[in-house]
């Protein structure tokens, strides 16, 4: 007798995916908040729906859904606004997280979290700062009216934040819980070595296979040699002990930035200037890469799949859910919440104060702020995470249950804070 469990479970996810998406069209409900309770209600009402024991695959599965989470996320950023929102991004994304990992982490001489070491507050920060791309979009993709600049700023942290938290997390934090001290210098000089060796191979990376899409024209195979990148980059970078996420994201828009910069000049001019004939020929600069319209499609296909495997991380957190094991954290859990909230809050202000005050930062104002601070939620990466910390650290449980508390209530609650002021308030200003 043949076992259909796996294809049972993907016809379910699928299922899910269509279904609410239908209702979320004609409800304007976000599409995440079906999501998040369809896989709950399905996984526990339905079991048989999904008759394939993902828990038990919890790391494989979440392996091989980061790469597809991150190329999607990546490849939706555009040369033009990196080039013009690039310090904005960079603020938010390294200078703003690090800043919010060092106000929470602060927490520690109040004893917020009873027993919690100094490093243990800085794991536990690092993994709570990590936002989520797929769930605010899938709130603001309903709304047109959105400004693009608070668009493009929300995915550029959403990537870049995720790569500061990691590090931030494998390389400061975890080590300092593990060790009960750490050396900050050479806590500070490692995550810049892992910072500038991943960013390095990155563009490695993205050079290459730049290079390689000049060879094909089919944009399904275009398609697929952007997922052998994002793959090949997230396992050589993981391989060599540096950060995998920021690899693979570096690679993915940098091939991206060179393709666009074909795509927005003429190759001729391109062929002839900053490069030598050499170097030009090495690069086939009079060889387009893509179209725009093969690019269209890369972008709608890479969307889709990161969609897809999102969704199958809410299944996984549908299925590792304990919600006794929530009740027993609660305190923990709301604590967390309201204080990562606030430190976010704060954060974005600092934003907004400082794009009033400079040229280099461009002002977002005081709807930018709001939209910018309710578009923290966490989702996918906190959970992978968290799901990472080593069996011997003894506050392991808490970590799991704050840090699940945290992206449900994050989600629901900011996803409704963001969809009651687009539904009801932006629109009568």
């Amino acid at each position: 007798m043949h076992n259909f469990d796996a294809e049972i479970t993907l016809i379910t996810i699928l299922t899910l995916v269509v279904a609410s998406s239908a209702i979320s069209r004609v409800s304007k409900i976000p599409s995440v908040f079906l999501l998040l309770t369809g896989s709950y209600l399905i996984t526990h009402l339905f079991p048989s729906a999904v008759p394939l024991e993902m828990g038990s695959a919890f790391d494989t599965l979440i392996i091989f859904c980061i790469p597809l989470i991150f190329m999607g996320d990546a490849l939706h950023l555009s040369f033009r606004d990196i080039k013009y929102y690039g310090m904005d991004i960079f603020y938010l994304a390294v200078v703003s997280v690090a800043f919010s990992i060092a106000v929470g982490s602060s927490l520690y001489y109040f004893d917020l979290f009873e027993g919690l070491t100094l490093g243990g507050y800085v794991a536990l920060f690092a993994v709570n700062m990590a936002t989520d791309a797929v769930s605010v979009q899938s709130i603001l993709s309903q709304f047109k009216h959105i400004e693009h600049k608070i668009k493009v700023l929300i995915e550029g942290e959403s990537l870049g934040n995720d790569a500061t938290a990691v590090i931030a997390f494998f390389f400061i934090g975890i080590p300092w819980m593990l060790s009960g001290n750490i050396d900050a210098t050479d806590a500070v000089i490692s995550s810049l070595k892992v910072f500038v060796f991943s960013i390095l191979l990155g563009l490695s990376v993205g050079v290459v296979f730049y290079v390689v899409m000049k060879f094909l024209e089919q944009k399904r195979n275009e398609f697929f040699t952007f997922v052998i990148e994002a793959y090949l980059a997230y396992i050589v970078a993981e391989h060599l002990h540096i950060s995998g996420i920021l690899t693979l994201i570096v690679a993915i828009i940098f091939t991206k930035v060179l393709i666009d910069r074909d795509l927005d000049k003429n190759i001729e001019n391109l062929s002839q200037k900053g490069y030598s004939q050499r170097l030009g020929r090495l690069l086939m600069l009079k060889t387009q890469a893509t179209t725009k319209e093969r690019m269209q499609y890369i972008n709608e296909m890479a969307k889709e799949f990161g969609y897809i495997a999102a969704v199958v991380i809410f299944f996984l957190l549908a299925e590792i859910t304990n919600f006794s094991l929530l009740l027993k954290y609660w305190k923990e859990i709301l604590l967390m919440f309201v204080v990562t909230t606030l430190i976010r809050a704060l954060a974005m202000a600092k934003f907004a104060f400082i794009g009033n005050r400079t040229k280099s930062i461009k002002p977002v104002g005081l709807e930018g702020w709001f939209i910018l601070t309710f578009s923290g939620m966490k989702g996918a990466l906190s959970i992978i995470l968290v799901h990472m910390l080593p069996h011997n650290v003894p506050y392991k449980e808490m970590f799991e249950a704050v840090t699940i508390g945290s992206v449900i209530l994050s989600i629901f609650i900011y996803g409704t804070v963001l969809w009651i002021y687009f539904m009801f308030f932006q629109g009568k200003k």
